[in-house]
């Protein structure tokens, strides 16, 4: 029973009283983290295979992201855009060399970035496409996560992100996840954007077929609509590559980042795009007083420097196939199946053994820290700094779990 797992009563429950319920947490109370490893209030570690959704993609306090925040904190934390900062410049001017793209907008969330993406796109319509004022439309697809603000779940699928937060944001149109024929019937004169995450991760870290993303990019090309992709979660090295869009070659026309952006020490987030998109908004417009400030930022230029060096997404990418291995050892061992690139995984347990939630408690009290999604799915998403024997100990617990 769940019961007797607690073994922070207290804590638990007051985490249970005095908070909304909008998570179901597992029943575990972190006090101190480092790399890979968590360590509870009682001194209980455990591997965190969930790299807070992707944001710790360094791992718990990297020293070079610590340093580099609390060299800051000594010196300034906040001007606001009305002021221009020293590492301001800095930051934005990495960023952009890293993305390969002309201009960045700092934000906060990843949410906020989406938030960002659509604002820009539409106004992009306006202005450069052309589209008549109020028409423009945004085509999204089915199983997509981007954040949870009212106008973001006004096209989720998902009816627990979505159900009872009506009335919706109107303007978009909703396609099935890889499918190209269906994309190019919901494109028309008033579209400005395709907005997608490459690696769909809520939904269970599920792959497109090969091709798609190709497919998608040139019938953007063509009729001229923006790419925009969503990379806050398959980004930053997570795959194996700086993007999820580099496996097939693919350049979007703007990228969404956060998460890893902030080190898994400050939210940051950011929008990547050329000075012919985001050139269009004005001062006012649009912007945020957290947005690019100087903490942010300090911690955000060591990131992209951290990624800049390739070897992140190279750990990444070798690592991945190991932890892929081992996984693909379990199907039919009760592994449905596994998805992914990298070190990221989506794994279907056979829903007769267990739910996935069940799954994450069983692992946990073998001291692994995994995600449930959507029944009997888990994902699983290291820190990039994981070895090949904490990727062998993370498997070997899951088949144990497997095995009952």
């Amino acid at each position: 029973m769940i019961e007797d797992m607690l073994r922070t009563p207290a804590a638990v429950q007051d985490a249970e009283r005095y908070t909304a319920h909008n998570y179901h947490p597992l029943p575990v109370v972190i006090s101190s983290a480092e790399g890979v490893w968590l360590t509870d209030v009682d001194g209980r570690r455990y591997l965190d295979c969930l790299a807070g959704y992707s944001a710790l993609n360094f791992g718990h306090r990297h020293p070079a992201l610590i340093a580099a925040a609390h060299a800051q904190l000594d010196k300034l934390t906040l001007t606001s855009r009305a002021f221009i900062h020293d590492q301001f410049a800095d930051f934005c001017r990495e960023l952009a060399a890293l993305c390969g793209k002309e201009l960045v907008l700092p934000m906060n969330t990843g949410a906020e970035a989406v938030e960002t993406g659509i604002k820009v796109a539409r106004k992009w319509g306006y202005q450069v496409k052309g589209v008549p004022a109020g028409q423009a439309n945004i085509v999204v697809a089915e199983g997509n996560f981007h954040g949870r603000t009212t106008t973001i779940v006004s096209f989720s699928t998902d009816e627990d992100a979505r159900a009872d937060f009506g009335p919706y944001t109107p303007g978009f149109r909703i396609v099935p996840f890889g499918d190209l024929a269906a994309l190019a019937g919901a494109i028309d004169e008033h579209t400005v954007a395709v907005l997608l995450e490459p690696i769909q991760g809520e939904q269970g870290v599920v792959v497109p077929p090969e091709g798609y993303l190709p497919g998608v990019r040139q019938l953007c090309t063509e009729r001229n609509v923006l790419f925009i992709a969503d990379e806050i979660q398959s980004g930053l090295g997570r795959t194996g590559t700086t993007f999820a869009c580099e496996h097939e070659g693919v350049v979007p026309d703007m990228y969404l980042l956060g998460k890893a952006l902030g080190g898994g020490i400050v939210p940051v987030s950011a929008v990547a795009a050329d000075a012919d998109v985001l050139g269009v908004l004005k001062p006012g417009q649009h912007g945020s007083t957290f947005g690019g400030n100087p903490l942010a930022c300090s911690v955000a230029t060591e990131v992209v420097r951290l990624l800049a060096t390739g070897e992140f997404q190279r750990r990444s990418a070798e690592l991945g196939e190991r932890l892929h291995a081992g996984l693909r050892g379990l199907v039919g061992k009760g592994l449905v199946a596994v998805r992914g690139r990298g070190l990221w995984a989506g794994l279907d347990i056979d829903p007769a053994l267990m739910s996935g939630r069940a799954a994450c408690e069983r692992l946990m009290e073998r001291g692994v820290l995994a995600k449930d999604t959507h029944g009997s799915t888990i994902r699983l998403a290291p820190p990039l700094v994981i070895t090949e024997a904490e990727i062998d100990h993370a498997v070997a617990q899951l088949a144990a779990v497997l095995a009952g």
